[in-house]
């Protein structure tokens, strides 16, 4: 089964033009832009995700299946409820996977590639990820509630479909009641931002009230300075898709013990052991 976002990728890559070209013609000062190199490398991090991720969809949808067969019901597609009830799930899923992505070091270590960039641009949300496996755990909940596969692939693309629109300086802040329920370009360039106060923050898809009901909430204030708090200044792909897993390799063979072995791969990034005095 090939995703449906598989389809909007020409859109993706004509909406890319399309920005670029406003920067050319429509320059603003506050506003980064793109830079060729920094765009070549998130255009092959996207297409490599998608040869990465195409024969892990497959694995996938069997899993999908053996769990929606075990359900001890199949929910209805043809029932407007299901697709509410899908909405709400997909979008609660994708926070907790997203929040889980940035919170346990290994997991980082994959989604660390869609952050690396120092520019915010359409381009940077083709910045993807060449180990998709995580993912898989944080959607077998919806088929095991009964929700068939097909309909759980296609939630999936249409949230990465409506979040590639929200990476872009080009779109201020919008109306206040859509600002307060919907992730928004404003709200994303926040999560996208190595500020102290802006990091692990607004981890929403497509809603942002799952951040304000669990506290990772924060509005878009002082300057974004996007990317890593160390970058790892290089375009070179193979760098960006697995700089940090070689860095955690490093630091779990450097580890004394298995207790601190387990808090480099687990704990969030950045946990050091504590120095003993």
């Amino acid at each position: 089964m090939i995703p449906a976002v598989v389809y909007a990728i020409p859109a993706f890559v004509l909406l890319v033009v399309v920005e670029a070209l406003s920067y050319r013609f429509l320059p603003d000062d506050d506003e980064q832009g793109y830079e060729t190199r920094d765009t070549v490398t998130s255009m092959s991090m996207g297409a490599g995700s998608q040869v990465v991720g195409l024969p892990w969809k497959a694995f996938t949808v069997v899993a999908y299946a053996a769990l929606y067969s075990a359900s001890p019901w199949q929910l209805s597609s043809s029932s407007v409820w299901t697709w509410v009830l899908l909405f709400f799930a997909d979008d609660l899923a994708y926070y907790v996977f997203h929040r889980a992505h940035h919170r346990i070091r290994v997991l980082w270590a994959g989604h660390v590639v869609h952050h690396s960039s120092v520019r915010f641009n359409l381009s940077t949300a083709l910045r993807q990820s060449w180990t998709p496996m995580t993912t898989l755990p944080f959607w077998l909940p919806l088929a095991l509630l009964g929700v068939p596969p097909w309909m759980i692939l296609l939630q999936q693309s249409i949230s990465l479909v409506y979040q590639f629109f929200l990476h872009t300086e080009r779109v201020d802040r919008l109306w206040k009641p859509v600002e307060w329920v919907f992730n928004t370009p404003s709200h994303h360039r926040v999560h996208h931002g190595s500020n102290n106060v802006y990091l692990d923050r607004n981890y929403g898809g497509i809603l942002i009230i799952w951040d304000r009901l669990f506290g990772t909430f924060e509005p878009e204030g002082e300057r974004v300075v996007y990317g890593l708090t160390k970058n790892i200044a290089t375009y070179n792909p193979v760098r960006v898709a697995f700089h940090e897993y070689a860095a955690t390799w490093r630091d779990v063979r450097r580890a004394r013990c298995w207790r601190d072995r387990i808090g480099y791969l687990f704990g969030p990034p950045g946990w050091s052991p504590r120095v003993e005095v």
